[in-house]
């Protein structure tokens, strides 16, 4: 009787720790989907530099979201009598459209106009950043670039970096008159991103499929839109990105339609290619050409 009762015990014990254990995987997965989204945005209100700095002119817009939120941009129009064509830059997830700034600022003295914007909470835009409001934000950008009467629509091209790049490629599904899109150093899904982030730790990493689908989903993932981007699109990688590894672009580059390029950077890091020489060439022949090709239409 004494060892039925002490087996009892011991039952017990092992289900009411069982039960606990369920209660911290569920209310670790609720804290973890809580704040996950967020680590995908790091925004601030500092000013870090004005086109003026560096001789450019500019002006300084507002124009609304889809839900009717505030935000706010620069158009830096080009130096020279006609622009070859307009630029439009999604800039990633610190900061603010003013530190960004130096990743595009080079293409106004190029001969390209220049727009950048910030997303709802960067800035001075108002609201708070969510992956449904960002989306909104970057399709009401490129619509206030193609209303502008003095944009050529017929020669807007994109720029999309980090999470940028994100956001062009799932705006951009919805204006087939982009001429090209240059993709650099982007995430292929937001649960992949998560997978990664958690894989990369010593307890949960062997769970990391798992949670990373219960914390976040795929909505406005790139990896859900590429398919219906039909312009010419290049992806920009560095190999040793330690922040979005180059596979996410690999991946991209996989799903996308022709015509398409990939630029892996050996050893380059996070969004080095366009403070480099050698890539801006690049990429100013890159759409110049396909301008181009799409003008003998």
């Amino acid at each position: 009787m004494e060892k039925e009762i002490k087996k009892k015990k011991k039952f017990s014990v092992l289900r009411v720790l069982g039960l606990l254990g369920l209660f911290m995987v569920a209310g670790f997965i609720m804290l973890l989907s809580g704040c996950v989204e967020r680590m995908f945005y790091f925004p601030d209100s500092e000013v870090y530099g004005l086109p003026t700095d560096e001789g450019m002119g500019f002006e300084d817009v507002v124009f609304s979201s889809g839900d009717g939120t505030e935000l706010s941009g620069w158009f830096v129009p080009a130096q020279r009598e006609e622009a070859l064509g307009t630029v439009v830059q999604f800039h990633g997830n610190a900061q603010n459209m003013t530190s960004h700034f130096d990743f595009v600022g080079w293409l106004v003295k190029e001969g390209f106009n220049v727009f950048v914007f910030d997303y709802r909470g960067y800035g001075r835009s108002e609201g708070k950043p969510k992956k449904e409001g960002l989306y909104q934000d970057s399709v009401a950008a490129m619509e206030y670039v193609f209303g502008r009467g003095d944009v050529d629509g017929n020669k807007v091209v994109v720029l999309g970096q980090s999470l940028g790049g994100n956001q062009a490629i799932a705006a951009c599904a919805k204006f087939s008159k982009v001429k090209a899109i240059a993709i650099e150093s982007t995430f292929s899904s937001y649960q992949a991103v998560v997978e990664d982030k958690v894989g990369a730790m010593p307890v949960l990493g062997w769970g990391k499929g798992w949670l990373s689908r219960r914390a976040i989903d795929n909505d406005y993932s790139a990896s859900e839109y590429i398919g219906q981007i039909h312009c010419p699109v290049v992806f920009v990688h560095g190999t040793d990105d330690k922040v979005v590894e180059s596979y996410h672009s690999e991946r991209l580059y996989e799903m996308a339609n022709e015509p398409k390029e990939l630029w892996l950077i050996e050893d380059g890091g996070h969004t080095c290619a366009f403070l480099d020489r050698e890539y801006q060439k690049k990429l100013v022949e890159f759409y110049l050409e396909k301008l181009a090709e799409k003008g003998e239409e």
